[in-house]
Formats: structure tokens, C-alpha cells, sequence
């Protein structure tokens, strides 16, 4: 190629004739919210769908657990197919697959053919969502990438924002059966937009081995240091803040004795200040070391889960003030996280983006069961989550940091 990747980058992302190039960062923007949509729409609904279904709520929050355990497992399938067929044809597919499947869950009959439901649905959503990432890569670079990250990350915010709230409405004149009707809706909407979109993958760039050899790009990916690494640093910080996801409800609801309504506000004002995260970042933070910055928000995170652990037992917005610094400070890290990994790898964009999401799915999947677990005080066992896993990753960090591998955008050498 004669250009530079910053003007073959640049230029991809206006090359867009139907969307545009605000209409593709609203499109991304919208698939990155099908995980949240996925999972806030219906957590108001979680006890009572205990009751309907006659089950426990272990046995409910599979419906969690396993969206997000399959969804790990389609990321890492779709993102290597994207490398070699192109983003488009891996979009259409994924999301003809999340509507048929929203349609089974709202069909459901029982507890465990939604879990199936889900299985798929989860399936689906990584395809999309693994794609998403991909894209930016594809038509964003350097501090721009940085901007559009930080611009989708804060609009994605809005769904878990609204998506409780309109569960609760939801609840008000429906059932639980609703919320699977309205995704269903949405998907619809985004397969509009898929087939509107163009490809952003240049011939050039695609992968043209064999099905199999696609694949093998996970691993060629994955043996790189400089990305593996704090990819898993970063995904470790995530654990408990999906734990929160899982066990929110039961602890506004069940715990301190709220409606369902007035859980999704809580739950609400706390998506609401979260939205601020990425602009945060990029106005005021971006330009800060980025050894020291990532030091002190994942401080900041650790300190949160001592908070919860004694304040946030006492009352709901105790618990919710406690919280918040936990939830603003992963929002404040998310644009320089994802644009520092992506800096590690120069090709296989649509691998790495898999390995990412992977990972960040699988811890996420992990912190919801244990958070479920039977803790005695079950706001005291997800403040303690918050504690170790921050703590983890803030030690993890330092050491990374220390180490003599090295970090494109935060030590001044090359990847590997």
C-alpha cells in the first residue's frame, strides 16, 4: 500500500454512502448496546420471573451467565470469519440471528428453553458486537480512533441508562415477555442498518487462507505480550462491575425492599453520571501519563469496593453513592483501554478485537456467579469482589508496567 495506515484509515471511514459518517457512528454505537440491552431491559423483571417459573434465582441468572458465557464463545467464532469474508456478511448473519432468537425468548415455555433462547441470543450479539470493534479499527486511527471510542462508549451508556427503566414500564402493563419483544424490535432496526452499511475491510487487508488458518489467527494474536497481557489486566478490572449487573436487582429489590420501579432508577442515575466516563477522558485525562492514569483510576475502583462493604450495607443510596466512583472510574478507562490494545496489533484487527471481547466476557461471566453465590450479606459480597479483582488489577498494572515488555502509546517502544 502507498498510504499511510492514518490516511487508508481516515478515508475508509467517510467512505460510507448510504450511513455517512455520523451514521456509522451511530451504528456502532447501537451494536455496542446490544449486550447492555441485552441484559439491563429485563433485571427489573429477575424476581418475579423466579416466581413464574417456579425456579431459584441460581437457576434464573443462568439466563444471565450463559448469555454471557456464549456470547465470549460467538466473539471469538465471528471475529476471525470477519478477517476473512468481510464485517458485512458476518453483520447480517449475526443479527438475523439475534432477532429470531429474541423472538423464542419472549416464546418461551419454561425456564430452561429461555436459557437456551438466551444461548443463542448470546451467540448472536458477539458476531455484532465483535464486528463493532473491528470497524473502528478499520475506518479510525490515533487520537481520532481515541474521540470516536470515547463518542460510541458514551452513547452506548445510554442503554443501561434507559433499558431498566423501560423494563420497569414494561412490567407495568406486560410481563417479562415484553422486554424479548421489544429486542426483537431493535434487532430488526439493526439489520436495517447493516444492510445499509459498506465494507470497511479493504480486499488488501482480508485474510485469504484457509477456513481453519482464520482461526489460527486467535493464537497468533494471543502470543503477542504486549496485547495479551494488559488485555487480561483490563478484563480482570471488569470482573465485579458484571457481578453488580447480576445481583443489582436482588439487592435494591430483595435487600433493601424496593419496587422494581424504583430499583431501575437507581440503577438508571447510575448509567446517567457513568456516560461522563469517556468524555472525561478525553477532555481532561487523555494527555496524562498513562501509567500514572490507569494507576489511579483502578485505586479509585478499589477504594469503591470498601465503600460498598460498609456504607453500601446500610441503605440503597448509601450503596448507590458508594458504587458510582467503582462504575465512572470503568467508564473513564474504557476509551484508553480499548485504543491500547488495538495499538498492539497492527493486523488482525477483526482476532483481536475477538480475543478482546472474549476475555472481557468470560471474567465478566465469572463475576456474575460469583456474585450470585450465597454470601450471607450480598451487598458486602459484591463490595468485597470489587475490592480483590481492583486491587488485582491495580497490582498487575504496576507490575506490567515494570516489566520489560513493551507497551505501544505507554512505553516508548514498539510491539512485538
Amino acid at each position: 500500500m502507498t498510504q499511510s495506515p492514518n490516511q487508508t484509515n481516515l478515508e475508509v471511514g467517510n467512505k460510507q454512502k448510504y450511513l455517512g459518517n455520523k451514521g456509522l457512528i451511530v451504528f456502532m454505537a447501537l451494536m455496542n448496546m446490544f449486550v447492555p440491552l441485552s441484559t439491563d431491559m429485563y433485571l427489573p423483571a429477575l424476581p418475579s420471573m423466579n416466581s413464574y417459573f417456579g425456579s431459584s434465582s441460581a437457576v434464573t441468572n443462568l439466563t444471565l451467565s450463559a448469555f454471557f458465557f456464549f456470547y465470549a464463545i460467538g466473539i471469538l467464532f465471528w471475529g476471525p470469519l470477519s478477517e476473512k469474508y468481510g464485517r458485512k456478511p458476518i453483520l447480517i448473519v449475526g443479527s438475523i440471528l439475534y432477532a429470531a432468537s429474541s423472538i423464542a425468548c419472549a416464546l418461551s415455555i419454561n425456564i430452561y428453553f429461555l436459557i437456551a433462547a438466551r444461548i443463542l441470543q448470546g451467540i448472536g450479539s458477539g458476531a455484532i458486537t465483535s464486528v463493532s470493534m473491528a470497524v473502528v479499527k478499520d475506518s479510525y486511527s490515533g487520537k481520532k480512533r481515541e474521540s470516536i471510542l470515547a463518542i460510541c462508549q458514551s452513547i452506548t451508556g445510554l442503554a443501561p441508562m434507559i433499558a431498566p427503566i423501560i423494563g420497569g414500564l414494561i412490567l407495568s402493563f406486560s410481563t417479562w415477555r415484553g422486554s424479548f419483544w421489544t429486542l426483537s424490535l431493535i434487532s430488526l432496526v439493526n439489520l436495517g442498518f447493516s444492510l445499509l452499511f459498506q465494507e470497511t475491510l479493504k480486499d488488501e487487508d482480508r485474510y485469504t487462507g484457509t477456513l481453519f488458518g482464520s482461526f489460527g489467527r486467535l493464537i497468533i494474536v494471543s502470543k503477542n505480550k504486549s496485547f495479551i497481557i494488559p488485555a487480561f489486566i483490563f478484563a480482570l478490572s471488569t470482573l465485579p462491575f458484571m457481578g453488580y449487573i447480576a445481583v443489582s436487582s436482588y439487592i435494591y429489590v430483595d435487600y433493601f425492599g424496593l419496587s422494581a420501579q424504583v430499583y431501575s432508577y437507581f440503577f438508571a442515575a447510575n448509567a446517567l453520571l457513568s456516560i461522563a466516563g469517556p468524555f472525561i477522558y478525553v477532555k481532561f485525562l487523555s494527555n496524562m501519563d498513562k501509567k500514572l492514569f490507569a494507576s489511579i483510576i483502578l485505586a479509585i475502583a478499589t477504594l469503591s469496593g470498601v465503600l460498598v462493604m460498609t456504607l453500601g450495607t446500610l441503605t440503597p443510596l448509601l450503596f448507590w453513592a458508594s458504587f458510582i466512583f467503582m462504575s465512572v472510574a470503568g467508564t473513564v478507562m474504557r476509551p484508553f483501554s480499548t485504543n491500547l490494545l488495538l495499538d498492539q496489533q497492527e493486523s488482525d484487527t477483526g482476532s483481536a478485537s475477538s480475543v478482546i471481547g472474549t476475555l472481557f466476557t468470560v471474567f465478566g461471566s465469572i463475576g456474575m456467579s460469583l456474585a450470585s453465590i450465597s454470601w450471607g450479606n450480598i451487598v458486602f459480597g459484591l463490595g468485597l469482589l470489587i475490592t480483590v479483582f481492583s486491587l488485582l488489577s491495580l497490582l498487575s498494572w504496576n507490575l506490567f508496567m515494570k516489566s520489560k515488555i513493551p507497551c505501544v502509546g505507554v512505553k516508548n517502544s514498539s510491539s512485538n
